[in-house]
């Protein structure tokens, strides 16, 4: 289906279906489409830049991408597209699309936006992107692309590109500049704590009703003349009273002196005893 009225231009009408109707999973991988053998033939006969870039406008959704062609195998009057590329455009399979030969600028500076900040904590970013940016042909301003690196999935926006608003990157050397990931959230500050350099004043102790007072000459004690075993002669202080300490105080002493009186006369004998008996030695 061709709306061609300049002979030096290429622009066609193809019905565009998503590779999972064809054997092609690199097809995921960057940027490029697969066209009929015929779109060969006529883009042969234009003086063209290469790589080849097009762009690729819709009736339906309003917009306006770019892209390339890997391989002129695909059923006349159809066009295979990455499902990233027709997901951004809103296309849906068997939508007719337009395709056009288009020469675009070298690009000398891209803004990036990950949609994640996985892709940011990578240790070397910088070749990880060179070397999935080699599947693409060309880049458009506000298009979201798909990278794919270690299995997984990366969507960048893009945020801005120089020269123009499509730019071509192939075999170029460009600037790359990346914004904060759509997934950052600003860390919580910490709340300020304010501490007093006085001390607290503290009320008046309450009496509590439980806590032990202090009382006085506690314990145990013993009397001077108690022969018992330790464990008898334990007396609790808390029940003896001041007359009982002096009453047994006073029977104490008095039994003191009952054995000092005792062990006196074993000492000291009486007199008549110490006499010598001499009544056997006397004259008569």
């Amino acid at each position: 289906m061709s709306s061609e009225s300049n002979p030096s231009s290429f622009e066609q009408f193809y019905y565009c279906y998503s590779p999972c109707y064809i054997d092609k999973p690199q097809l995921e991988e960057g940027d490029k489409i697969i066209m009929p053998l015929s779109a060969l033939d006529k883009l042969a006969m234009l003086d063209i830049d290469y790589p080849m870039s097009f762009e690729v406008s819709t009736y339906s959704s309003q917009r306006v991408s770019h892209c390339g062609v890997l391989e002129f195998v695909a059923e006349e009057g159809i066009i295979y597209m990455p499902q990233w590329m027709m997901q951004n455009m809103g296309i849906q399979d068997a939508d007719l699309v337009c395709i056009k030969i288009a020469s675009l600028p070298k690009c000398t500076f891209i803004k990036l936006q990950p949609h994640t900040k996985y892709f940011l904590e990578l240790t070397n970013t910088k070749a990880v992107l060179e070397k999935t940016l080699r599947s693409f042909t060309c880049l458009t301003l506000g298009d979201t692309i798909k990278l794919l690196h270690n299995n997984k999935e990366h969507f960048f926006d893009i945020i801005e590109c120089n020269p123009a608003s499509a730019v071509c990157i192939n075999e170029t050397d460009c600037e790359v500049d990346f914004v904060t990931p759509l997934d950052y959230k600003e860390p919580e500050k910490p709340q300020p704590i304010f501490t007093s350099s006085k001390a607290p004043i503290q009320g008046p102790k309450e009496d509590n009703g439980d806590e032990q007072k202090f009382q006085p000459f506690t314990g145990t004690g013993r009397f001077l003349n108690d022969t018992t075993s330790d464990h008898d002669s334990l007396i609790d202080s808390s029940s003896v009273t001041s007359e009982d300490v002096e009453k047994q105080t006073e029977n104490s002493l008095s039994s003191e002196m009952d054995k000092l009186e005792l062990n006196s006369n074993e000492i000291f004998p009486d007199e008549e005893e110490q006499k010598p008996k001499s009544e056997a030695f006397t004259e008569n």
